[in-house]
């Protein structure tokens, strides 16, 4: 999957990390109002554990939708076969995860939607619990919480609360929220001009659109981390600049975003100045985030 934004809280003292677990009466209903969305190329290996963990979710079975862009390997056609029939399988021609994310959301009849990538984890109880975020949180228009790495690197991803203004410069939202339709609508979907990041694109969209997220201080997503993944500033830098311009007016000095943070003055110069120009070169922060990553298991073990 496209690499989740570094350098977490991990220093922060913050209340204790809670896993997902929910049972279907504390909900707000099943987990029939949901279509879970996931996109898969060449992912067969992993396919199977990404569907499993959302048919197994506390409350019943979401709708599952899995869009294959365009897999060449024969193992990802094997598991594509052999899918639960409540699958609706989608194929088409390679067109890219944006593509692929939106051709699945399109698909929903559902009030809410959640998108995952084929080689992660719904942790268990997660669709209930971030379902109750949105009805206690009318103004939302999507839920995430937090993600724990598994395979090569291990331990618990937290970034701060959602705060519109951080939103702007650090990519503190993942993949998988769960959304309402009406932000899927009200943006149209992925810009599939973005090659790179294009769920921070997506979630600035949503909430240029007023539509603002909220945090639920728990794991909801088990991310997995595995082969090589290439952090590229001259890319990163490149998508920040389009962003920029796509949605200048939220980036302007006063905006909403500006006055709904809880940032600042130096909080917010702070975001500016390092989310936004990333002065550390992509390898050495690459080789940090593994020594850090890598040292938790380590210690867990």
């Amino acid at each position: 999957m496209a690499p989740f934004w570094p350098f977490a809280q991990a220093g922060l003292a913050r209340p204790a990390i809670k896993t997902a677990v929910k049972s279907p009466a504390a909900s707000g209903g099943d987990n029939r109002d949901i279509t879970v969305v996931i996109t898969c190329f060449n992912y067969g290996q992993y396919l199977e554990e990404a569907v499993r963990s959302a048919l197994d979710q506390a409350g019943g079975p979401p709708h599952v939708v899995v869009v294959d862009d365009g897999s060449t390997d024969p193992t990802t056609a094997t598991v594509l076969a052999r899918l639960p029939a409540e699958v609706d399988v989608v194929r088409q021609q390679n067109q890219g995860v944006s593509v692929a994310r939106n051709a699945g959301l399109a698909r929903a009849t559902t009030p809410f939607v959640l998108g995952l990538d084929a080689d992660d984890r719904l942790a268990s109880g997660a669709l209930a619990l971030l379902r109750d975020a949105l009805l206690e949180n009318p103004q939302a228009g999507y839920a995430y919480g937090l993600s724990r790495f598994f395979g090569d690197w291990e331990g618990i991803l937290r970034f701060p609360p959602y705060d519109p203004y951080r939103l702007l410069y650090r990519h503190i939202v993942g993949l998988s929220a769960l959304m309402r339709r009406e932000v899927f609508e009200a943006t149209g979907g992925y810009d599939t001009s973005f090659t790179n990041y294009g769920d921070w694109e997506f979630w600035i969209h949503a909430l240029a659109r007023g539509w603002p997220g909220v945090e639920v201080d728990t794991v909801t997503l088990d991310y997995r981390r595995h082969g090589s993944s290439m952090w590229d500033r001259r890319k990163y830098r490149d998508a920040f600049a389009r962003i920029r311009k796509k949605h200048s007016q939220l980036y302007e000095a006063g905006s909403a975003a500006t006055r709904e943070t809880e940032l600042g003055p130096l909080g917010r110069l702070a975001y500016r100045l390092f989310w936004g120009l990333r002065p550390i070169p992509a390898t050495f922060e690459r080789r940090l985030q593994a020594v850090h990553w890598r040292r938790r298991r380590s210690r867990v073990g």
